[in-house]
């Protein structure tokens, strides 16, 4: 270097070098909430009604016989309850009026922001949690929505040795097994036949990353899938649908549930109910600064819980 050559490391005031962009790859996307039903609920504990029709039999009578009233079984009302989730925070005045890179105002970009880890929280615990519903107390106002794996269990394939299904009104978790076994396409055929023959028309099936993995490299016909097309460049290994025996069902990655589930679900018998749909309120100002709550008071409904199925207990380590 040349001597007393002035350098940056000698300079004082060269301004930063700050783009004017905020990256962020957390994953937004909710495939279930997108894919139900979206609904109103009235009370904190909704309710609805569900009914089957009687099994057909082969019971022919005589000539002449007189008519008698047969036995009729009566709707069956089921429920749950709305949950509350929320997202609290604070700016001071200061930040309010500060010129932040990446954004314009910080309020602004915080409620965008904290919407959508809200939504996310939904998705969650929808697919992601296995809890039955709770009803809260005075002592402890809590309410606890009953989620997907508290509804599912006339359509379901798990291992029997320790786990079991939970009662299918969403009053219960299901009990996972301490037992795991591999995901085989002999349990999905076994789950679509069930809900097939129960008057179902699943045409989801939704898991997480490892399961959607064995249903592209390991599934009868996943081999035509998994070749190269070489006009494009391009390898190709990916099953996005799956045709049954009984119609086409979309494979729909979720990287909220767990890895060890399966569903199989017919979309039109699930919706989400708000109570009190997203909503965004001030805080009381208490000093120098600016607070908001962002809250959403939801409720799961499965409108028929055996139009849908699911594969429990498989390898997910």
């Amino acid at each position: 270097m040349e001597t007393n050559a002035f350098t940056t490391y000698d300079a004082v005031g060269i301004r930063e070098d700050l783009i004017d962009v905020i990256y962020d790859i957390s994953p937004t996307d909710t495939p279930f909430v997108s894919n139900v039903a979206s609904g109103n609920a009235k009370g904190t504990y909704h309710e609805w009604q569900i009914d089957s029709l009687a099994d057909p039999t082969d019971a022919p009578v005589a000539e002449g016989a007189d008519a008698t009233n047969a036995a009729l079984d009566p709707t069956v009302r089921v429920g749950n309850y709305c949950q509350i989730n929320q997202r609290t925070f604070g700016i001071s005045g200061t930040d309010l009026v500060a010129d932040n890179a990446g954004r314009g105002v910080e309020m602004a970009y915080q409620e965008a922001k904290k919407g959508l880890e809200l939504r996310k929280s939904v998705e969650y615990v929808c697919v992601g949690v296995n809890k039955g519903f709770a009803a809260g107390t005075g002592v402890a106002p809590t309410r606890q929505v009953g989620t997907v794996m508290s509804w599912l269990a006339s359509n379901t394939v798990f291992d029997a040795t320790s786990g079991a299904d939970p009662t299918g009104d969403g009053s219960n978790a299901r009990t996972d097994s301490s037992a795991t076994a591999a995901f085989a396409e002999g349990d999905l055929e076994a789950v679509i036949d069930s809900i097939y023959l129960a008057g179902g028309s699943p045409d989801i099936i939704m898991c997480n990353t490892q399961q959607k993995r064995i249903i592209t490299n390991t599934f009868r016909g996943s081999t035509d899938q998994n070749n190269q097309d070489t006009s494009a460049k391009r390898i190709i290994n990916a099953v996005d649908f799956y045709e049954s025996d009984y119609g086409t069902l979309s494979v729909v990655p979720n990287r909220y549930m767990r890895q060890r589930d399966v569903f199989v679900l017919d979309t039109d018998m699930w919706e989400v109910a708000y109570h009190r749909p997203y909503q965004t309120y001030d805080l009381a100002k208490t000093g120098d600064n600016e607070s908001k709550q962002m809250i959403v008071e939801w409720t799961l409904v499965s409108r028929q819980e055996a139009a849908s199925g699911g594969i429990f207990d498989r390898t997910f380590a």
